[in-house]
């Protein structure tokens, strides 16, 4: 069956209305590599519910001009039955290949269905086409990136009018519309040049305006003359605000990675683009070494995520995951803010596989925490409910997203790059410590979190089908022990129960369904398996914590966290 669909799917480009260049590569891979055209026809590139991500290339399963084409279409005949006339769309894109191109394909066609488009005139960040879209009250807007994903890929989100990802009900309607379009004569690919508008510095400098006003401790930047940093944009868009926003805040030390300021979908100086590798800063950390310099950050391609190492005592540079960086930013955001205790609607929001040790912040700080499902749109949904009621301080993830204020409702990395410099050159200067120290004052003072995250990818149609058997089984039987630890709680996001498993009760969660399971350990350890929702990948999430004694060193509660990681991967047959 399969092989019929491929086929068809290859013989529809070959007769139908595609250019010459992409024909003339489908005749080429059929005769030299087969394996490779067979895996981009065998299925159409999914609409998820954020847009597309996929491989660059000729085929029903790549991106290229016919996928962007063809979403951009959908998206069009949804906007259109929502909000009928006078629509408005932003987009941006970012460094990577054919990002320029698909940008403009996307705007043509929204124009040709008389749509008004705001197009920035080059790159720009996620964040900024966020609040490019609230700022001009656009109904929708359209970002060309694949974040932080190798070379060869490019993607394509689409944003509602509040500025965030689509969620329900729109993301399962453009989804329809997006499968109605079949065939190329279907879209409409050129008309009413006017309708397109190009934007940039005007939108840039009320943006960055705003991201100045979100700093809590101006004197202490002021006050740390010779705090150094070192910013790398990994070949993205980055470079286009960043350097202007760290300097908006007062810092005078900030020495960009030139050979990485280069915009280049080819990433030429990494594997890959992403600030959660080690490898993506090796060339920060040299150039912090030579420049002694207290903090590296460095953020993706599209700039929504950012990743930081800080210099020890010694001279090194130690790097921070996601959860310690959210630790320290969440702990800054909530203890240098005025709270009044008596009148407090300060929320703050985090996603179930971020580190619970900022439950404990929040609790302390009698600041209420909501937990969201895995993506950052889940955080938008929730400051969109409480829009009027309540007021957002901050959010994040493990995976190097954060958002602090509410003008962006995505993950920005423009504006955690200066938070981040701003809360290190604070604990500086007020208390001569480094992000070192100030995390381990907070493991003391709550608990020493250990996170830890192992990624399975299970390529192709056959990688499906075992991802999807695996969180049958799991769901079939659910394991009594882990790490040498009962089980005593379940939660499955998809049937939307909680399983306690001593007094054999269930309580309903209020989330929608995702295919997501949670265990829990009697000792408060925990472990999350989750299918990615655009890779092939299937994700397993670890957390275990302690209470730090007094006479104990942090090394020595870090071995023993270590011990009871290896022991959760290992009962998981991930050791």
């Amino acid at each position: 069956m399969a092989k019929d669909i491929t086929q068809q799917n290859i013989d529809a480009w070959l007769n139908g209305n595609y250019d010459q260049d992409s024909k003339k590569e489908i005749l080429r891979m059929q005769a030299e590599d087969p394996a490779a055209l067979s895996d981009a026809f065998y299925k159409t590139l999914e609409f998820g519910t954020g847009g597309l991500r996929g491989i660059l290339g000729v085929g029903t399963n790549r991106m290229n001009k016919y996928t962007v084409g063809f979403a951009t279409q959908g998206l069009a005949n949804y906007l259109i039955k929502c909000f009928k006339q006078d629509i408005k769309v932003a987009i941006s894109y970012d460094s990577r290949n054919f990002s320029t191109e698909f940008a403009q394909i996307a705007a043509n066609i929204l124009a040709a269905n008389e749509i008004q488009v705001y197009l920035f005139d080059a790159l720009r960040p996620t964040p900024e086409l966020s609040f490019a879209v609230r700022h001009l009250q656009c109904n929708a807007g359209i970002m060309i990136t694949a974040s932080h994903n190798p070379k060869e890929y490019n993607g394509y989100k689409v944003y509602w009018n509040d500025g965030s990802q689509l969620v329900p009900p729109h993301d399962k309607n453009v989804i329809n519309e997006v499968n109605k379009i079949k065939a190329v004569e279907q879209v409409k690919w050129e008309g009413r040049p006017d309708l397109i508008r190009i934007i940039g510095k005007d939108v840039d400098n009320i943006y960055l305006t705003l991201v100045r006003r979100l700093s809590l401790h101006p004197e202490a930047v002021t006050a740390a003359k010779k705090f150094s940093i070192v910013y790398t944009p990994l070949h993205g868009t980055g470079v286009s605000l960043v350097p202007q926003a760290l300097a908006d805040y007062g810092f005078k030390k900030v020495h960009i990675v030139k050979e990485q300021a280069v915009t280049d979908g080819d990433f030429p100086t990494v594997k890959s683009p992403n600030p959660e590798e080690h490898a993506a800063l090796e060339l920060a950390i040299a150039k912090a070494k030579k420049e002694k310099a207290d903090i590296v950050l460095a953020t993706d391609p599209d700039a929504d995520r950012v990743g930081i190492a800080v210099r020890r005592e010694d001279g090194e540079y130690q790097l921070f995951n996601g959860n310690q960086t959210a630790t320290l930013l969440f702990h800054y955001m909530l203890s240098q803010t005025r709270i009044n205790p008596l009148d407090n609607n300060l929320f703050v929001v985090k996603t179930i596989v971020t580190t619970d040790l900022i439950d404990q912040i929040a609790t302390d700080f009698n600041v209420e925490c909501y937990n969201v499902l895995t993506g950052f749109k889940y955080i938008a949904e929730k400051i969109r409910q409480f829009e009027g009621k309540k007021q957002f301080l901050v959010g994040g993830e493990e995976s190097y997203g954060y958002l602090v204020g509410d003008f962006v409702r995505d993950k920005d990395a423009v504006s955690a790059c200066c938070l981040i410099a701003e809360m290190a050159a604070y604990y500086k200067t007020t208390y001569q410590r480094s992000l070192i120290d100030q995390l381990e004052i907070i493991y003391r003072e709550y608990q020493y979190f250990k996170e830890s995250m192992v990624s399975l990818t299970e390529p192709g149609e056959a990688g499906m089908q075992a991802i999807q058997q695996r969180m049958s089984d799991l769901r079939e039987k659910f394991p009594t022990t882990l790490g040498g630890q009962p089980v005593i709680m379940v939660h499955d996001y998809k049937s939307q129960h909680t399983c306690k498993m001593q007094s054999k009760t269930d309580d309903r969660i209020e989330l929608p369904s995702s295919n997501v399971l949670q265990f829990i350990t009697s000792d408060g350890s925990k472990v999350t398996v989750r299918p990615s929702g655009t890779e092939p990948k299937i994700k397993f999430y670890f957390s275990v914590c302690e209470t730090i004694g007094d006479e104990q060193t942090m090394q020595e509660v870090d071995g023993i966290l270590e011990e009871r990681l290896a022991a959760l991967k290992k009962d998981l047959g991930l050791l």
